[in-house]
């Protein structure tokens, strides 16, 4: 990573304080046993900063076979 020039970037401490007045949804596959593909999804939104702009990486992924379904790549100016 030295040799490519690459860091990492990470938030400063006490970021995710919570904010009172805004309501918390409960997490609604707690207990859920996953024994299938297709039964759960996710999706992922990965931005890495360039030297205009910005490039995201955006996939959607099964939780059971880990597999990736799809992704796509877009890059702000």
């Amino acid at each position: 990573m030295k040799f490519m020039g690459i860091r990492v970037l990470f938030p400063g401490a006490k970021t995710t304080k919570r904010n009172p007045a805004h309501k918390v949804y409960p997490y609604l596959l707690r207990g859920l046993a996953v024994t299938q593909v297709k039964q759960v999804w996710c999706t992922d939104i990965t931005y890495i900063p360039m030297k205009k702009g910005f490039l995201y990486l955006v996939a959607v992924m099964d939780w059971h076979s880990r597999k990736v379904l799809s992704w796509r790549k877009y890059r702000t100016v």
